[in-house]
């Protein structure tokens, strides 16, 4: 089933545009499958998954191979341009049903209450409204359903506190993408009205120094499920 996004049509203007960072990160990432063990981190992320997901900020498409076949559809929100293109070229070649397109996660094209899950993985780092973000993934989300989550942040001691605050107000996001490596996505989350599951702390590289973005989170959290009657 080829996504909608790779018929031809006119598409609404791209609500990022980041070429160079695009071509750099397209680049890294794959390096990062095996180099850092990413692949076995988006395997773990997206284990047990079932029904209709909703992936924001799906980039060059690498999480799409390990989605489980109990996936009905993936709907993938991409608003970069080239990495969207690569994200088609990879859901071409996904076992699941893929649909790339569009969209900015502060005001996600589709519909309310839509999706069994919703998969963020490496994105809240690089939106300009992380409030609004992710009450875009309340709003698309089931009562009850899971997000699934991967994000690095704040980590580290004192010294390492101070040098990704003043990456965040320097060169760091006018350099990577909009990134951002000071955030709190476990106290967003929390913020954001989800129930909280289980989630641990994962280092990337697992060994050797430790880098400003070395410090990430990998778990899960629910939009609670509607208590009026």
């Amino acid at each position: 089933m080829p996504p909608r996004s790779a018929g031809s049509g006119k598409l609404p203007r791209d609500p990022v545009h980041h070429p160079l960072f695009a071509r750099r990160y397209a680049r890294l990432s794959k390096a990062a499958e095996t180099r850092f063990g990413m692949a076995g981190i988006r395997a773990r992320m997206l284990t047990g998954l079932s029904g209709r997901v909703i992936e924001i900020g799906a980039g060059n498409g690498l999480n799409f191979s390990h989605y489980p076949g109990t996936v009905s559809e993936v709907v993938a929100i991409e608003p970069e341009r080239l990495l969207r293109q690569l994200a088609v070229e990879a859901a071409l070649r996904s076992e699941v049903p893929v649909d790339v397109v569009p969209g900015a996660a502060e005001a996600l094209p589709v519909k309310s209450e839509a999706f069994d899950a919703v998969v963020i993985s490496l994105v809240l780092c690089s939106v300009r409204d992380v409030p609004r973000a992710l009450a875009e993934v309340r709003r698309v989300l089931r009562p009850g359903g899971v997000v699934r989550f991967f994000e690095h942040g704040e980590g580290g001691g004192r010294a390492m506190h101070f040098t990704q605050r003043a990456l965040d107000r320097t060169v760091w996001p006018a350099l990577n993408g909009g990134c951002h490596v000071a955030r709190d996505p476990i106290g967003a989350l929390r913020d954001a009205g989800f129930e909280l599951g289980p989630y641990r702390r994962v280092s990337i590289p697992e060994r050797g120094p430790k880098l400003p973005t070395s410090y990430c989170v990998l778990g899960t959290a629910w939009r609670p499920a509607r208590t009026d009657r």
